[in-house]
């Protein structure tokens, strides 16, 4: 029997759709775990079952008899309440109940044996047996201790710090066993020894239990299924964590498959599309939509599958060492971040988590906030709305003025300020300063000039061997190739793919962004940031398949509409137009040029593809050759069509 039943269950917050279209059932004795990143929608979905929130479509059905209680995130007592005191408001109905279940004993031993008094006395049996509350008083002892509050029994309650409120309002929730119970971080403040009774209390109990959770062996140890919520929708998954990464590598790996067979068919469809004058004379409006459809699922799946395979790589390697590991590697956690500047709105509704070892690409155009994003990171800017939290770790920042360097010290004094020569590096080892900056390719005159008389090239060298001297946690770069030259840059990325900490950079360099960056935050028209897990030059590609597909598609929209009165056109005019020498000429030779056109645009593709064939002649260049191709191509297949149409008209 279901106890709640959520069906197609919508939310929306402003312009942020937080649950699309959602089912969600809890059974007797289930305990569903709620997963998720931060601002997905965990906390909407639980408030919704208290009746905090109403969702803005579906049904919700709850048995009205059941009683539902919730370990908030934010806790409230009366004032002036003690520990003890609290404890005892908590359990009111079991002791109201105990003390009932005893006067019907008496009454009933007395030989009043009414049908009244007997399914009364059932009843009370059937509560205190569901709330496990024959023994309350040895139970509440119990509870008390291993939560330690038994020293804080006499003390107020607004007396306790956060963590000991939190423990202390667990543990009546614990003891009163509502019929449901809803969990948010029921972790959070408790040692170890107290979780491992609070995941034996639950389990034991067999609680009807819905919790959210960031510790990945309490879910694993008490959930018998997991929901996982993903940009507004739900996946179910039975049993604990480690079955839940199972099936999620299971899920990952149909996806591919389907991936792949999508590719397949879209590579048929673009054949069908544009190889071949014959396929575009046979080409119909509907097939034209389903190969746009088919793009968009095509162009969306990469991002989404390498995004829960390298989530799924990351869960599983540190969930096998251990949470304690897990928790050190959250550095920032951004939810609903918004930020204007002079007006200008810059971030919307920005929600993200960066931990350690990610290597994130900021990408966008000029101005649209990148920097901003930085600064707020780095702690220089607050933004006006959104929760940031950033944890206690070593940052090192490289931004386009170099503010680390001072202009009247000589670059000997800049990495030896106590004198000597040798400098200590972050990876532990210890050079003298010539044979370290030898790697970024200064001689060894340069060590007694000043960074004022240096270019912008080689203070940017500077600058870099400098950052990689200290011990950081994190590196936040900002345009870290601008003015640096082919080898400095492959010095840089080396570095760069060694470092053991979090990553964070912005560029335009689109094969440095390709090569450091595992993750991107993308920065759209509309002050949104996507967060997408493709290569940066799959997405500028896509980008552009995307345009070209929306030119094609308009292009046909207008031929439609040009060509629509041409069917009142009579074919037995007395004087019907013909082609002119020059087109008729165009007509018979156009075919060939397409053709030959197509082999060429075949042969560049390819050669991008072959990295020694993309070296050799320059991915700039053959990007501007292809570009050229394509666009004659599009026009000499555009006027063959128009030609053809216009013999057509003359039959």
């Amino acid at each position: 029997m279901a106890l709640i039943d959520l069906q197609k269950i919508d939310k929306q917050y402003s312009n942020k759709h937080i649950l699309k279209n959602v089912h969600f059932t809890l059974l007797n004795k289930q305990r569903v775990a709620i997963i998720g990143q931060n601002g997905q929608g965990k906390s909407t979905l639980m408030k919704i079952i208290t009746g905090e929130v109403e969702p803005d479509d579906g049904e919700v059905s709850i048995d009205k008899s059941l009683t539902i209680q919730m370990l908030a995130q934010q806790l409230t007592f009366p004032p002036n309440i003690t520990v003890k005191d609290a404890i005892a408001e908590q359990l009111i109905d079991i002791k109201n109940t105990q003390k009932r279940y005893d006067e019907v004993s008496i009454l009933l031993e007395n030989g009043d044996d009414s049908d009244e008094l007997l399914n009364e006395s059932y009843q009370l049996i059937t509560y205190l047996d569901n709330h496990n509350a024959w023994d309350i008083d040895a139970k509440v002892q119990k509870v008390m201790q291993e939560f330690d509050l038994v020293q804080y029994e006499n003390k107020q309650v607004s007396l306790l710090s956060g963590g000991e409120q939190r423990r202390l309002s667990l543990a009546g929730l614990i003891l009163k066993k509502p019929d449901i119970l809803l969990l948010d971080e029921p972790t959070n403040h408790l040692d170890v020894y107290m979780v491992e009774f609070l995941e034996d209390l639950l389990t034991k109990e067999n609680f009807a239990l819905i919790f959210i959770s960031h510790d990945r062996y309490f879910i694993d140890n008490v959930a018998t299924s997991i929901i996982e919520i993903d940009n507004g929708k739900i996946r179910k998954f039975k049993g604990g964590y480690s079955k839940y990464l199972q099936q999620k590598e299971k899920l990952v790996l149909d996806m591919k498959k389907e991936q792949h067979n999508l590719v397949r068919k879209l590579k048929e469809e673009l054949h069908w599309m544009q190889h071949g004058v014959s396929g575009r004379r046979k080409r119909n409006v509907l097939r034209t939509e389903n190969y746009f459809e088919l793009k968009k699922r095509v162009k969306a799946n990469p991002s989404r599958i390498n995004k829960m395979n390298v989530e799924l790589q990351r869960e599983a390697k540190s969930f096998n060492k251990g949470d304690i590991l897990h928790k050190k590697k959250i550095l920032f956690e951004l939810e609903d971040i918004n930020i204007s500047l002079g007006g200008k709105k810059l971030i919307t509704d920005f929600t993200t988590i960066i931990k350690q070892k990610d290597s994130i690409g900021i990408v966008g155009p000029n101005g649209c906030g990148k920097s901003t994003l930085i600064k707020i990171l780095l702690e220089r800017l607050t933004a006006d709305s959104g929760r940031f939290k950033k944890a206690e770790f070593k940052i090192g920042y490289f931004d386009q003025h170099r503010e680390m360097l001072d202009d009247d010290k000589t670059i000997l004094q800049v990495f030896c300020p106590h004198g000597g020569e040798r400098v200590s590096l972050s990876d532990g080892r210890n050079m003298h300063i010539f044979g370290y900056l030898k790697n970024f390719l200064f001689p060894r005159e340069f060590l007694t000039k000043k960074i004022g008389n240096l270019s912008g090239g080689e203070k940017n060298r500077i600058a870099l061997a400098y950052l990689f001297t200290k011990k950081m946690d994190c590196l936040i770069l900002d345009e870290p190739t601008n003015d640096l030259d082919i080898p400095t840059i492959n010095i840089l990325e080396e570095y760069l793919i060694n470092f053991q900490g979090a990553i964070i950079f912005c560029s335009h360099d689109r094969y440095f962004v390709d090569k450091i960056a595992k993750k991107l935050f993308i920065f759209k028209e509309n002050c949104h940031i996507d967060e997408t897990y493709i290569p940066y030059s799959e997405f500028l590609s896509a980008q552009k398949d995307e345009l070209l597909l929306k030119s094609m598609e308009q292009k046909q929209q207008n031929k439609q509409t040009k060509n629509s009165p041409k069917k009142d056109i009579k074919k037995n005019d007395k004087n019907p137009i013909k082609l002119s020498y020059k087109q008729q000429r165009d007509w018979e030779l156009l075919p060939a040029e397409i053709d030959k056109l197509e082999d060429e645009i075949a042969k560049l593709e390819i050669c991008i593809q072959n990295p020694d064939c993309c070296e050799a002649k320059g991915l700039e260049q053959l990007g501007i050759e292809l570009a050229n191709r394509v666009e004659n191509y599009e026009k000499k297949v555009e006027s063959f069509l128009k030609l053809e149409e216009a013999k057509q008209s003359l039959l």
